[in-house]
Order: C-alpha cells, then sequence, then structure tokens
C-alpha cells in the first residue's frame, strides 16, 4: 500500500472522507502544490515537524509564510523548537518530507494551525505523497487536528 492510500484510510478511521489527487508534476515544495493545484500559494498548508528534544511538533502553515519557531513555542508551552531531520520526520508521522499530510499519522503530534490560513474557504494539503494534494476547509482541518490556531508567521 503507498503512502496516499495509507494516508486516506487514516482519514476515514479518523471520520474524515478525503479526496486526494495526483499531480503528474509535483508537490513537493508550496510553490510546485500551489502551481499543480491552481491556487494562491497562500492557500497551500505546509505539514512542518519541528523537534523539543525528542518530542515532535507540527506546525500547519500557509504557504506563503515562513515560520517563525519561537512564536510556536512559545504557543505549544516549550523552551525552543527546531527543525525535523527527515528521519524524525518519517518516524513521528510515518511519512516523508514533501508528502506530510497535516493529519493521519503514526503517532498523536501536538500541532499549530496557521490563522492565515482562515483567510480562504479551501485550502489544500499534502496526502502522504510528494505528488498528491486535497482540499480541505480550515474549520475542518483545525477540527480533525486538535490544532491550536495562532500566526506562526516571521515578522
Amino acid at each position: 500500500m503507498d503512502a496516499m492510500q495509507r494516508f486516506i484510510e487514516a482519514a476515514e478511521l479518523a471520520g474524515f472522507s478525503v479526496e486526494a489527487e495526483k499531480f503528474p508534476d509535483g508537490t513537493r515544495t508550496a510553490k510546485d502544490a500551489a502551481a499543480a493545484v491552481g491556487c494562491e500559494l497562500a492557500q497551500i498548508v505546509k505539514s512542518l515537524v519541528f523537534v523539543h528534544g525528542e518530542s515532535p511538533y507540527l506546525v500547519l502553515a500557509s504557504g506563503k509564510n515562513r515560520v517563525d519557531e519561537s512564536l510556536v513555542a512559545k504557543v505549544m508551552g516549550v523552551e525552543s523548537l527546531s527543525i525535523a531531520t527527515p528521519d524524525q520526520v518519517r518516524n513521528a508521522t510515518g511519512f516523508a518530507i514533501g508528502g506530510t499530510p497535516p493529519f493521519g499519522h503514526l503517532t498523536s503530534i501536538p500541532t499549530t494551525l496557521d490563522s492565515d490560513l482562515f483567510l480562504y474557504e479551501t485550502v489544500w494539503a499534502a496526502a502522504g505523497t510528494p505528488d498528491s494534494c486535497f482540499p480541505i476547509s480550515p474549520q475542518d482541518l483545525e477540527k480533525i487536528t486538535a490544532a491550536v490556531v495562532a500566526d506562526v508567521a516571521a515578522a
């Protein structure tokens, strides 16, 4: 079973039906995903994993924003955060960088959701592979991830 199918099944187990699409040109970066989907860069959800010690933290950021780790650390109640290595991402989520979905991970990960995503009715997130995405409302994304909504963008 490929990573996209694993994600779709995990989403269904969580009570959410995903309509994932494959894009042959790839969706590895936010810019690639926006071009493939045909939406604004800001409508792409970047699933970024950070760590504090060995503990993972997930940030779901708007494609146009660079994340300020200190803002997220404050929201998550930890001293500091650093970007996870590819191995740490795979170990925490079960997915590779470039295809990490916002939910359906191996373990429950504390999540912060970029408030800028609420400027849109629909946003697009990775569906488990570097060439797949799915549409979702920011409200559903908040509900299914149990995320803390916050301003995460660097000034």
